[in-house]
């Protein structure tokens, strides 16, 4: 049994938003993959939710704007991302992290709005949506406002979204993922319906025949209280040949990166998984773009 006190269906985002304004103990309820646990935990006990889960002619489905960006509905769910043509076309690393989420009824249920809106480090699509530079268009009482993902994550479990606002979009720019190429690696105790450990998520920019790093992005998910990118790690690898930058990009993301111990891992193991899981990463990024090593 879920102790809910009430369930409003907004028939709108300005419905939804008018909603939470009017009840500032509300809570924004999607696909409810998150928001269902915290209830039945009593984390939310007698809650009163508003209902988004109807929205998806406003807030579901991929689109590529007339200018190569690309557009993701909150509402989008994992599987719907994963399967997406514009996804797999400009950025199919995106779709594969995707399709890491939960089991199959979860990446049928939970949302890539909802994976940003929870705010947590191990959240599977996080770490690649911040290694493109992803820009969160957010929707008001005041109107709508657009963030930098860089500056999405305030803490554990908080984010740059006030109370009575909606995540209305989320856009990577064309200039964020042309000529770029990725991957992404969860590790888990489990192979399957199982939170991650470590997460991370490498791109990299290749130089014209294919040998040398020209950009490189780094991100990771649980290597800190919120999803991260090794700043230092990307400028120090610009201009390496491929080889080389394979060899050090593990070692250099160790001095940025902050893991916990926890139940699940040790810092210790997950600092041995940051360095071996960055070369991974970059090797095969490298590989989809048409390098070799």
């Amino acid at each position: 049994m879920y102790d809910i006190t009430s369930v409003y269906q907004a028939k709108s985002v300005d419905d939804a938003i008018a909603a939470l304004t009017a009840d500032p103990q509300a809570v924004v309820i999607a696909g409810g993959t998150d928001v269902l646990i915290k209830i039945r935990e009593g984390k939310l006990a007698g809650c009163r939710l508003v209902s988004i889960h109807g929205l998806t002619q406003e807030l579901a489905g991929v689109t590529l704007a007339e200018n190569g960006d690309v557009e993701i509905g909150p509402l989008t769910t994992f599987r719907g991302c994963t399967e997406s043509p514009v996804i797999q076309k400009t950025v199919p690393v995106l779709g594969e992290a995707a399709d890491t989420a939960g089991g199959p009824q979860l990446r049928a249920a939970g949302t890539l709005g909802g994976n940003l809106c929870n705010g947590i480090t191990s959240a599977d699509t996080a770490s690649t949506q911040l290694a493109f530079g992803a820009i969160l268009r957010v929707r008001g009482p005041q109107g709508v406002r657009e963030v930098p993902i860089s500056e999405w994550y305030q803490g554990v479990g908080k984010v740059a979204l006030a109370h009575d606002e909606l995540l209305v979009k989320i856009v990577i720019p064309q200039s964020h993922y042309r000529g770029w190429s990725g991957h992404y690696i969860k590790y888990a105790m489990r192979n399957a319906m199982d939170i991650a450990t470590l997460g991370v998520s490498c791109l990299v920019k290749l130089t014209a025949d294919k040998r040398g790093v020209e950009d490189l992005r780094l991100a990771f998910g649980v290597a800190g209280p919120v999803p991260m990118r090794c700043l230092e790690t990307e400028q120090a690898m610009v201009g390496l040949p491929v080889e080389e930058a394979a060899e050090k990009i593990g070692p250099s993301a160790l001095g940025e990166v902050q893991p916990r111990d926890s139940w699940r891992a040790s810092r210790a193991f997950r600092l041995q998984l940051v360095e071996e899981l960055s070369k991974r990463a970059f090797v095969e990024a490298v590989r989809k773009g048409g390098g070799a090593l």
